[in-house]
C-alpha cells in the first residue's frame, strides 16, 4: 500500500514508489506493530541526504530486501526535518548505543517505541543479514530484546534536565570562550578542528560580536570567512555554500546546499562587513542572498529547504569541471584564464580528473589580481563567470527539497532584511517581507506554528522551539529595518507561546511543547548543532523583544535561558556560539536605538541607516513615529521639529541627537 503518496515531505514522496510497505510516523504504524507482534524498523533521513539516496537505491528499491522488510517488520519512514523531535530522541539512542550518528538513521524499536538496535547506513548484503538477525533475536530472545530497549530508555530518561547555570556568561567567561575557540582553531586553513569541516556560523557570530565589544577573536573570524569564501565549499559561479567540506582546506564540499546554512552565513558575512568594511563580506553576503531567492524561492513567497548533492545520480556532477569542459565552453584563451582563476588542474581536486572551483582572489579588490600570472585574467573574470554559469544551467540540476520549514525561513528573514538594509537592496527587504507574510498566513494560527508547508499547503506537524524562536528573531530583525510594529506584535505572540508551553520550570526550555506528541523522552538540548539551539535562539529573541517593549518578564526569561552558555564557554564554546553571541548582546544592554520621525523624511532615513550600521553587539533598532505601538518609541519626540535618535539602555536614554555624526558619537561612547 502506498501510504506516503499524500505526504507533504519530498523525502517521504521519494519513497512513495518503493516496494517497501512504508508507514509514516503515527498511531497506525504502532497499532499495526502491536497487531502483528513485530518490531518497527524506523528509517530517518532527509531529501538532500546523499547516503540516504544510496541506501534507498541499494535496499529500499530492491524487491528482495523489501520482501524481508515487509514480512518481518512494520516499516516507518520519517523526514528528520519535519519531525526533529523524533529524530532527536532516536539519534540520542543511536549515539548512545553505537558511539556515532548520522543519516540515514536505522533504528529497530519495540511496538512501545523503545529502541533496541541502532545504526546508520548499511550496504545491502549487511542490511539483509541484519534484518534476519534482528527478527530472529526478537523471536527467540524476546525478553532480552525488550529489556535492552527498556534499559536504553531508562538511561536516556534518567539524565535529568539539560545544563542549568546560575547566570549568563560574565565578561571573563566570554573572554575564556574566545581562548577556548583559539585552542581548536586551525591557524593555517581557518575553522575549528579537522576534516570534515562544517561552517561554524554561530561561533563566528560570537567572535564578531565579541570583537565589536573589544575582544580579540576578529582574526580567527576573518581568516575563516575568507577561507570558506575562497574554497570549493562556496559555489563560485552561482553563490551559496555547501553543507560542509570533506577536507580541512574547504576545497571539496559535500555538495548539498541547505537554506539554514546560507541564511546564517549571509548574515555573518554582512556583520563582518559592518564591523570591518571588508568588500569580500559584502560580495558573499549578497551573492548568497541572491542564490537563496533564485534557487530556493517558492511560488508562494517562501524559501525551499535544500538542494540535493546529486544530479543524474552522481554527487557533485552539476558543480565540477574538467579542463576539457572549460575549453569547450570558453575557448582556449579564456579557459586558460579560468583554470588559473578557479584552480582547475589536469589532475583535478575532485573525482575522475574534475575540479571544484575555488577563487583565491577577491574580484572587488584590484590589488589581489597582482597574484595572477596573467593580469588579463582579471579583466576576463566577469565574462568567464557569466559564461560558465550560463553553461552550467544547461546541465541537469540537483533535485530540490521544496518544503518550507518555519525555523529556517525565520533565519532567512533576518538575513535578507539586514543585507537589504546594509547594502541598500530594497528587493531583499521586500523578499524578507514576503517570507514573513507566508509564515503569518499559512504557518501561524492563534499563536501556534506548524513546522512545514509545501505548495501552499500547511503540514500537520507542530512547530518546535526553534521554529518559534527563529521566526520571532526574523520578525524582530525585519522590524528593525522596516519599522512595521506588526512584526513586534507577532514576535511577542510567538515568544509568549514559548514561555507558556516550552518552559522546563528551571529557566530553560524543552524543544517540544507541553501539548506535543509524547515520545519516550521529551527532547531538550541547549547546545548548537547545524543551527542555533532552540534555547539560545529563544534567548536571543527574548533579549531583543524585551529591549523593544521594556518587558521585564521576557528579559528575565532571556537571562535564565542564557545561563548554560556560561557553563559551556570554557570547554565547549564551539557548541554554544549562539548563546555566547546573545550573551554579548545581553551584556551590552543591549543598546536600544529609537529613531523618531516621518519615514519619508531624508533626515529620518539617514539616522535610521546610521543606527543599523551600529556595530554594537545585538543592538536593537526601532524607527517610526510616537504612538505607532512600539513602546521604545513612546514618549520620544522630534527635536525642534527635526527627526531625532535616542540611544538607550533599559529604556533610560541619553539626550536625543539629530545628525548621523552625533549618533555615531553616542554609539562609540560607553
Amino acid at each position: 500500500m502506498n501510504r506516503l503518496k499524500d505526504a507533504t515531505s519530498p523525502y517521504l514522496l521519494q519513497h512513495a514508489g518503493n516496494p517497501v510497505d512504508w508507514y509514516p510516523w503515527g498511531a497506525d504504524a504502532f497499532a499495526e506493530a502491536h497487531r502483528r507482534n513485530v518490531p518497527i524498523l524506523l528509517s530517518v533521513g532527509y531529501a538532500a541526504c546523499h547516503w540516504c539516496h544510496v541506501m534507498a537505491h541499494e535496499s529500499f528499491e530492491d524487491p528482495q530486501t523489501a520482501e524481508l522488510m515487509n514480512r518481518l517488520f512494520v516499516n516507518v519512514k520519517v523526514d528528520r526535518e519535519e519531525r526533529p523531535d523524533v529524530d532527536a530522541v532516536y539519534m540520542d539512542a543511536t549515539q548512545a548505543m553505537t558511539g556515532q550518528g548520522g543519516w540515514p538513521m536505522t533504528v529497530f524499536i519495540t511496538p512501545e517505541g523503545h529502541p533496541f538496535y541502532c545504526g546508520t547506513y548499511f550496504p545491502r548484503p549487511r542490511f539483509q543479514a541484519l534484518l534476519q538477525g534482528v527478527f530472529q533475536a526478537w523471536t527467540n530472545e524476546r525478553e532480552q530484546v525488550e529489556a535492552q530497549g527498556q534499559q536504553v530508555v531508562d538511561a536516556l530518561t534518567s539524565r535529568g534536565p539539560a545544563l542549568a547555570g546560575d547566570a549568563p556568561p560574565t565578561g571573563e567567561q566570554l573572554a575564556a570562550a574566545v581562548e577556548a575557540l583559539r585552542g581548536s582553531y586551525d591557524s593555517i586553513h581557518g575553522g575549528f578542528g579537522g576534516a570534515p569541516k562544517f561552517p561554524p556560523s554561530m561561533a563566528l557570530e560570537f567572535l564578531l560580536r565579541n570583537a565589536a565589544a573589544g575582544g580579540t577573536g576578529l582574526g580567527m573570524a576573518a581568516q575563516t570567512l575568507r577561507a570558506m569564501a575562497s574554497g570549493g565549499m562556496y559555489d563560485q559561479l552561482g553563490g551559496g555554500f555547501a553543507r560542509y567540506s570533506v577536507d580541512d582546506r574547504w576545497i571539496v564540499p559535500h555538495f548539498e546546499k541547505m537554506l539554514y546554512d546560507n541564511a546564517l552565513l549571509a548574515r555573518v558575512y554582512a556583520h563582518w562587513w559592518r564591523l570591518t568594511g571588508d568588500s569580500l563580506g559584502r560580495r558573499i553576503a549578497l551573492e548568497t542572498c541572491d542564490w537563496m531567492l533564485r534557487d530556493l524561492g517558492t511560488a508562494q513567497g517562501g524559501l525551499a529547504s535544500a538542494l540535493d548533492a546529486d544530479s543524474e545520480g552522481v554527487e557533485g556532477r552539476f558543480y565540477a569541471w574538467t579542463p576539457a569542459q572549460l575549453v569547450d565552453v570558453l575557448g582556449e584563451q579564456d579557459a586558460a584564464y579560468a583554470m588559473e582563476l578557479f584552480e582547475v588542474t589536469a589532475e583535478g581536486t575532485f573525482e575522475h580528473g574534475s575540479s571544484v572551483l575555488q577563487l583565491a582572489i577577491d574580484p572587488d579588490d584590484p590589488e589581489t589580481f597582482r597574484l595572477l600570472r596573467d593580469p588579463a585574467a582579471a579583466q576576463a573574470y566577469g565574462r568567464i563567470r557569466t559564461t560558465l554559469l550560463a553553461a552550467r544551467e544547461e546541465r541537469v540540476p540537483p533535485a530540490r527539497d521544496d518544503k518550507v520549514v518555519a525555523a529556517w525561513n525565520g533565519l532567512a528573514i533576518a538575513a535578507l532584511a539586514e543585507c537589504g538594509a546594509l547594502f541598500e537592496r530594497p528587493d531583499l527587504i521586500a523578499a524578507a517581507s514576503r517570507v514573513a507574510g507566508l509564515l503569518g498566513s499559512l504557518h501561524l494560527s492563534d499563536g501556534r506554528l506548524v513546522r512545514t508547508s509545501r505548495d501552499g499547503v500547511a503540514g500537520a506537524n507542530a512547530g518546535v522551539l526553534e521554529d518559534y524562536a527563529d521566526v520571532a528573531e526574523g520578525l524582530l530583525a525585519l522590524h528593525a529595518v522596516t519599522g512595521d510594529p506588526a512584526h513586534v506584535r507577532v514576535a511577542g505572540e510567538l515568544l509568549d507561546t514559548v514561555l507558556a508551553h516550552f518552559a522546563d520550570g528551571s529557566g530553560g526550555f524543552f524543544d517540544t511543547a507541553d501539548d506535543a506528541e509524547a515520545l519516550f523522552r521529551r527532547p531538550q538540548d541547549p547546545t548548537d548543532n547545524a543551527t542555533p539551539s532552540g534555547q539560545f535562539a529563544a534567548a536571543g529573541a527574548l533579549v531583543s523583544y524585551a529591549a523593544l517593549t521594556g518587558s521585564a518578564v521576557h528579559r528575565d526569561a532571556a537571562t535564565a535561558a542564557l545561563a548554560p552558555a556560561g557553563l559551556l564557554a570554557e570547554r565547549h564554546a564551539r557548541f554554544a556560539g549562539w548563546g555566547l553571541a546573545v550573551a554579548e548582546a545581553h551584556r551590552a544592554g543591549p543598546v536600544e536605538i529609537a529613531v523618531v520621525g516621518p519615514a519619508d523624511d531624508e533626515r529620518t532615513r539617514a539616522l535610521h541607516r546610521t543606527a543599523l550600521l551600529a556595530a554594537s553587539p545585538g543592538a536593537v533598532v526601532s524607527a517610526g513615529e510616537p504612538g505607532t505601538g512600539v513602546p521604545l518609541l513612546a514618549g520620544r519626540g522630534l527635536v525642534g521639529g527635526a527627526p531625532a535618535a535616542y540611544v538607550c539602555r533599559d529604556f533610560a536614554c541619553r539626550l536625543p541627537v539629530t545628525t548621523p555624526e552625533e549618533l555615531i558619537g553616542q554609539l562609540q561612547t560607553p
